[in-house]
């Protein structure tokens, strides 16, 4: 009997922990410098390390990177200040000025650009 009951104990546990499944999601992040090989090949071989990282695509001609990851182990912005850190702009998240100037040429913004400024907003005396 206690054979039994000790089996039935054990059934239980084991599917109860076959349908426990961890959350994934997907994101599609804009990587505007993201324009040549040696950039996508960056960016795919330093996310992939991060841990709850499942897989990464950079599209260099759509200027994306797709990242599925697992949402218990890091997040959307955690994923966005990582590509900052390697020197790439991720949506809303501005790349760090030391790691651009680490970049290939082709993928380095201008640091030296302001931004333009609409002369229909700027108000005359």
């Amino acid at each position: 009997m206690k054979i039994v009951k000790l089996l039935l104990v054990s059934l239980i546990v084991l599917s109860q922990t076959a349908t426990a499944q961890k959350a994934i999601n997907k994101i599609v992040i804009k990587t505007p410098m993201a324009v040549c090989d040696a950039c996508k090949d960056k960016i795919e071989t330093y996310i992939m390390r991060e841990e709850g990282i499942s897989s990464v695509n950079v599209d260099i001609h759509k200027h994306t990177t797709t990242v599925v990851y697992i949402t218990d182990r890091i997040t959307d912005e955690d994923i966005k200040a990582l590509l900052a850190t390697l020197g790439f702009d991720a949506d809303d998240v501005t790349a760090e000025e030391t790691s651009i100037k680490r970049l290939p040429k082709c993928c380095q913004k201008d640091l030296t650009k302001k931004p333009a400024v609409d002369s229909a907003a700027v108000k005359k005396p």
